[in-house]
């Protein structure tokens, strides 16, 4: 991963952080992802440290906000854009402030992101 400056994305923990190992958002702020070529408009599909769960099993069905950062089974998240799921059963680690959702939308893969943790959507 060399190139330019990862991208600086800021999120709001939860609303399913609960879920997951408390080392998991030490590690989401602390490291860089790489945008996958799996990615398009439904969302980014990132390569980095795994995030590990605290809990097993799948949540049932619940809506999704743009910008949340979905956390299946393999660890690696999912950065929801324009056109994600309405739904989704995997927990939620955390959402990207409003504001810096334009800014994921433009990313390419190979581009690289770091996400850092802000206590309100609006900092």
């Amino acid at each position: 991963m060399g190139g330019p400056e990862p991208a600086e994305l800021r999120v709001v923990a939860g609303p399913r952080d609960d879920w997951f190992d408390p080392a998991a958002m030490d590690r989401l702020r602390a490291a860089v992802y790489e945008v996958t070529s799996d990615s398009n408009r439904s969302g980014l599909r990132l390569s980095g440290p795994d995030l590990p769960r605290a809990r097993r099993g799948e949540l049932p069905s619940e809506g999704m906000p743009l910008g949340a950062l979905q956390v299946p089974p393999s660890g690696q998240p999912i950065l929801f854009l324009a056109d994600h799921p309405v739904t989704g059963g995997y927990p939620v680690i955390a959402v990207v402030a409003a504001a810096d959702i334009a800014r994921a939308a433009q990313l390419r893969p190979g581009d690289t992101i770091r996400f850092r943790l802000v206590s309100s959507p609006l900092a």
